[in-house]
């Protein structure tokens, strides 16, 4: 990236001053990371303001600030606009469209890291690919990708995340994809959108930044999403989809299966990932690589190349048992798909489920935590340890659908990792089958850490 100040000037619509002839060669949000030739953006954020911080870099070499005020006595090349993080947002878009790959938005309720995986993991047998790393999904992470993107970069993967509405219009109008996913519509969020059709509702805002002649692609199994005009719909069960997984099998650690679709039944697709939500995943992939016009073998060799990301569905041997960590977040969709995935994994070994609180539930929380509680009965888990404040609604839901409380584990403190831990120790027998699942905020990983540890 080489720009002069007078392009970031009118790029972010901001004001000059103290104008030299420097050029910029990268962009940093944060100070620490300054060298010559860096633009320093002053984002006011959480817990820290970047405007504390100008003075500092301009000591450490930053070539220019694109800021929202001046502070007091501090010269060198400013770009003053009215909205920092605005201004960052669309020296990403610029960037995007110098390089112009082919992009892919993904946004969704449930299943949008792991979709976002799949898809890259298609893509890239084609194109030299980016995509979005961690949960770096926001309206800071997604410019910070796609500020990232090499030159050379032919197809761009991006997931976007929401907790509010209008979250996700602003993202995709930075994004502008391409190929706009929406896996589907749950519960997730619903303490800030008020219903499942406001959480589809601000999913669907995804389409505000198509591009001119983009597809839209939709869970064709959720009623929330039928009816879009010019979408392209996939599933698992209906069969007036565009794609739709059959004929699929579970096997010893991997799915096999077919896609109908307007050609006919494409055949002998493996995904070696768990869980029958995976499927429909690998599905989703598929559709986005014929519209990328890839052919059938390299989206067959691209699915069976797929790596999750980090903590998700991480299943290994501790200690004579297995775990299956899968800590990264929590919905009460994707609690009930990892109880499958711990059923079909364990088999007739014993199943323990390890399930912390799921946040930004609202209202709904209490009714929802008891019902992954009834879920754990009705999947036949042989032992619930549960974390945290909320999730003693699980634990409840699970004694008012059967479960024996000498079965049921509660841990109310979340700041007790080592009393859940040594709970854990007192119960598992060789063969357990454990899986760990909550939303991100209760940081479930330090059981598993402390487990881990063997001395």
């Amino acid at each position: 990236m080489r720009m002069s100040l007078a392009e970031i000037a009118k790029i972010t619509d901001g004001e000059l001053f103290y104008s030299s002839s420097e050029l910029i060669k990268n962009i940093s949000l944060d100070s620490r990371e300054i060298e010559a030739g860096t633009l320093f953006v002053a984002i006011k954020g959480e817990r820290f303001d970047g405007h504390d911080f100008i003075g500092k870099a301009f000591e450490d070499g930053a070539a220019a600030i694109v800021c929202e005020r001046i502070p007091y006595k501090v010269k060198g090349n400013v770009i003053l606009v009215d909205d920092s993080l605005h201004a960052f947002g669309s020296l990403a878009k610029n960037h995007k469209r110098v390089i112009a790959p082919l992009t892919v938005g993904i946004t969704g309720s449930v299943g949008k890291t792991t979709t976002k995986q799949f898809i890259y993991s298609v893509l890239k047998e084609k194109y030299t690919t980016h995509k979005t790393d961690g949960n770096f999904n926001n309206e800071i992470g997604m410019p910070i990708t796609i500020l990232r993107m090499p030159c050379d970069t032919e197809a761009l993967v991006l997931e976007m995340g929401m907790s509010f509405k209008g979250e996700i219009s602003r993202l995709t109008r930075i994004a502008e994809p391409d190929i706009a996913v929406i896996t589907n519509v749950g519960s997730s969020h619903i303490e800030n959108l008020g219903s499942r059709e406001g959480i589809r509702d601000a999913k669907m805002e995804i389409a505000e930044g198509l591009r001119e002649g983009g597809k839209l692609v939709l869970n064709g199994d959720e009623p929330l999403l039928a009816g879009v005009d010019g979408a392209i719909y996939v599933s698992m069960e209906n069969e007036d989809s565009d794609y739709r997984a059959v004929n699929v099998k579970e096997m010893d650690g991997y799915y096999t299966f077919d896609i109908a679709c307007a050609e006919g039944i494409v055949k002998d697709f493996r995904i070696n990932v768990l869980g029958i939500h995976n499927v429909y995943n690998a599905v989703l992939s598929y559709a986005v690589g014929k519209i990328a016009g890839m052919e059938d073998e390299d989206i067959r060799r691209g699915l069976l190349n797929f790596e999750n990301a980090a903590m998700r569905q991480n299943i290994y041997e501790n200690d004579g048992y297995t775990v299956i960590e899968d800590c990264y977040n929590a919905s009460p969709e994707s609690m009930k798909a990892s109880l499958k995935v711990l059923c079909s994994k364990a088999k007739e070994n014993r199943k323990v489920a390890v399930l912390g609180d799921m946040l930004e539930l609202g209202a709904y929380s209490e009714t929802l935590h008891r019902a992954v509680g009834a879920a754990v009965v009705e999947l036949g888990i042989d032992k619930l340890f549960t974390f945290g404040k909320l999730a003693e609604f699980i634990a409840k839901g699970a004694i008012e659908a059967g479960m024996k409380p000498c079965d049921i584990v509660s841990i109310t403190d979340a700041d007790c990792p080592e009393a859940m831990a040594d709970a854990i120790k007192q119960e598992v027998r060789d063969n357990d089958t454990l899986l760990f699942k909550a939303s991100r905020g209760i940081k479930l990983e330090r059981i598993t850490e402390i487990l881990n540890n063997k001395e």
